[in-house]
């Protein structure tokens, strides 16, 4: 792969011939570049992971943090707080990555569907769910079932106790 030339770094031509090959070049383009939504957009399709270097403008684009969040999950940390609030955009991103229910604004922490989707893929992020949540079956069952240890998030000593829980818990011996 070609090295990138700082000089050209304002030349959209040369930046999305280079972003199309790594798209964590997109680091180094200038910020007004950073702030070009083709430009960004090419960077991400190629590695989604290049939204951490878009402008704050561009953070705030449904399209382009769904293009990154949707294959990475992850990428939501970077999102804009108003984004991170998007009920569709975070149930994409929490089904390929549980983990970034950590970044979901407050109130998706304490929607069913959200939180469902999210301890599916990873049982232990239940521990950032809403208190109302970790006294729900269902999101209990699904986070015990991903990994017994979300049994520590529990926010229900009855909870603990109902017999479906316990059959995953303590599993009957053969």
């Amino acid at each position: 792969m070609a090295e990138f030339e700082v000089e050209k770094n304002n030349d959209k031509e040369y930046v999305l011939s280079m972003v199309a090959q790594d798209g964590k070049l997109l680091d180094f383009v200038s910020d007004e570049l950073k702030n070009d939504k083709q430009v960004v957009m090419t960077a991400i399709k190629q590695n989604p992971v290049a939204l951490e270097f878009a402008s704050q403008n561009l953070k705030n684009d449904r399209e382009i943090v769904w293009e990154s969040v949707s294959k990475v999950g992850w990428t939501a940390c970077y999102a804009s707080e108003k984004l991170r609030a998007d009920k569709e955009l975070m149930l994409a991103g929490v089904e390929v990555d549980g983990q970034i229910l950590y970044y979901t604004a407050k109130e998706l922490r304490d929607d069913k569907d959200v939180v469902l989707e999210a301890v599916k893929n990873k049982g232990l992020i239940v521990k950032y769910a809403s208190n109302r949540l970790r006294k729900d079956k269902d999101v209990m069952l699904a986070a015990i079932k991903q990994d017994k240890r979300a049994k520590e998030y529990f926010a229900s000593e009855e909870l603990k106790q109902d017999e479906d829980i316990q059959a995953i818990l303590n599993p009957p011996q053969e």
